[in-house]
């Protein structure tokens, strides 16, 4: 049985803390939703901060939703270089000591003293789809992604399941780019 998954692109995004949503935006701030992610219960926001590296800034980075319990930047390594953060490549979550920098808002500024990350290639996936695939949570695999003329293979992919997933693969522009990855590319996990 062949193993496809859905590939998707995760651009550079920023999830906030409440506490830190409200020194951005103002007392009380809450998050106005643009539109559905494919993971359940994530939505892209209108809102957008600017990201403040050493070198340089993205002036208007989406905020995801809901809320989360720490602050986090997810970026690519070619976002990283360019505006002079470190920023290790981690599964989300996982940001001791990881890349700082700053977020400035409409009304207010945080400074992420950790919290930027590369995000680690992963695959999303419930514990039925974990079953019919015969993977298992943090298992590590690698997924093949053809395109007309960059097909590669992916190795270094975390498999996470949970009941609260929807079946993909999110990778980050960098990776995209290298395989030119057209929007609803499956790929092809390989054990």
């Amino acid at each position: 049985m062949e193993k496809t998954v859905l590939v998707e692109t995760s651009a550079r995004h920023v999830h906030v803390t409440q506490e830190a949503l409200e020194t951005l935006f103002g007392a009380g701030y809450e998050l106005t939703k643009k539109k559905d992610l494919s993971q359940p219960g994530q939505f892209a926001c209108e809102e957008r901060v600017q990201v403040i590296g050493e070198k340089s800034s993205f002036p208007a980075v989406s905020i995801l939703g809901p809320v989360r319990p720490d602050c986090q930047v997810e970026i690519s390594a070619s976002d990283a270089r360019a505006i002079g953060v470190k920023a290790p490549v981690r599964e989300s979550g996982d940001i001791a000591g990881s890349g700082a920098c700053k977020l400035v808002g409409p009304k207010g500024e945080v400074e992420l003293k950790e919290g930027v990350i590369i995000a680690k290639r992963h695959i999303h996936m419930t514990p039925e789809d974990a079953e019919k695939y015969g993977l298992k949570d943090k298992q590590v695999v690698s997924v093949k992604i053809e395109s007309a003329e960059r097909s590669l293979i992916f190795g270094d992919t975390v498999v996470r399941v949970s009941p609260k997933f929807s079946l993909a693969m999110h990778i980050d522009t960098d990776e995209a780019n290298a395989v030119l990855a057209p929007a609803g590319v499956m790929g092809i996990i390989l054990d």
